[in-house]
């Protein structure tokens, strides 16, 4: 006798049987209703996110780093490790594609775990993988500097920066001035 969990909806009825039909399970360990909560985060683990203030004060003192070199306005964008956005700001006078590619190159960097440095070398080397990788984040990658991996002092991830406005080595240059007023380290590749 065939024991099959509840299911739900008809698809899941014809999963089941194919589950156990093929492999001859007893019982098929799918859709067997409501999963737990995930448990809250605890104190270590909200340790390895960058918390709002970090993000806050990387995103500002980019932005006077930009205003320091005279550079053109910029958009900053802070990242958790997770993707999701921390932060985003754009000065006075910034064109409306600039906050879409900062997020596009710390989106790049935070989900292939590299500086953006890094991956427009490797763009440079393999085209290729690098296009399939665009198209697998739905054309949100921007593989040119200024993406970087934002870390403590003992390497731990926790998030990325992405910086657009002026020229690609120098919004590189306003994140690595933000994440280091922050007292973390920048990886750019």
């Amino acid at each position: 006798k065939v024991c099959l969990p509840r299911a739900r909806h008809h698809s899941q009825i014809t999963s089941n049987l194919a589950l156990t039909g093929q492999h001859g399970y007893n019982e098929a360990s799918v859709n067997k209703g409501p999963r737990k909560p995930a448990p809250p985060l605890t104190n270590e683990d909200a340790k390895m996110l960058v918390s709002l203030e970090q993000a806050r004060r990387i995103a500002d003192a980019s932005l006077v780093k930009g205003r320091e070199l005279n550079l053109k306005p910029l958009s900053v964008v802070v990242l958790d490790p997770r993707a999701s956005v921390v932060i985003s700001l754009s000065e006075d006078g910034c064109s409306q594609m600039r906050q879409r590619i900062a997020l596009g190159k710390a989106k790049a960097s935070i989900q292939l775990g590299l500086g953006t440095r890094a991956l427009m070398k490797r763009a440079e080397e393999q085209a290729y993988f690098i296009q399939s990788m665009n198209g697998l984040a739905g054309g949100e990658f921007v593989p040119v500097p200024g993406g970087v991996l934002l870390r403590d002092r003992t390497g731990a991830l926790l998030g990325a920066v992405g910086i657009s406005g002026d020229t690609s080595d120098n919004d590189e240059t306003a994140a690595l001035a933000g994440i280091a007023a922050a007292n973390l380290v920048g990886d750019t590749g």
